[in-house]
């Protein structure tokens, strides 16, 4: 039996797409093969969101922002694009999702208490994902 796969992407590919892939890593503890990408590669990784991870007990510290892989993209299970900023083409049979988060900063929530409220609202769409993967 195969695992199940997801690509997760974002603009920058420096937060949440890294975020949700590590956050998929630990809460499917392997079972699930994980990527994340960006449609417009930041120069590094979201120092804020590896901090955050780290205190949920994930790890995102080695990520480093990268490009869409057209081949992975069609060979895996599910793509999920975080946020209204990345605007991917995929052929038709690509399965793709879109999940919208709640921006803490448009209500003057910052630092670690924004990263964090963002992280939690991404851990648990992960969970749920990782639930339905998993049927």
């Amino acid at each position: 039996m195969t695992k199940p796969s997801v690509l997760f992407i974002c603009s920058r590919n420096a937060g949440k797409s890294q975020m949700a892939a590590a956050l998929m890593d630990y809460v499917s503890a392997g079972q699930v093969i994980s990527y994340s990408a960006g449609t417009n590669p930041g120069a590094a990784i979201n120092h804020e969101a590896v901090a955050s991870l780290a205190e949920a007990g994930a790890d995102m510290s080695l990520g480093e922002p990268k490009a869409i892989d057209a081949s992975i993209a069609a060979s895996v299970d599910r793509v999920i694009i975080l946020g209204t900023d990345a605007n991917p083409h995929f052929e038709p049979q690509v399965k793709t999702e879109r999940w919208v988060t709640y921006e803490p900063s448009e209500d003057g929530i910052t630092g670690s208490q924004r990263m964090n409220m963002i992280r939690d609202e991404i851990a648990d769409r992960v969970r749920g994902l990782f639930h339905e993967l998993e049927k």
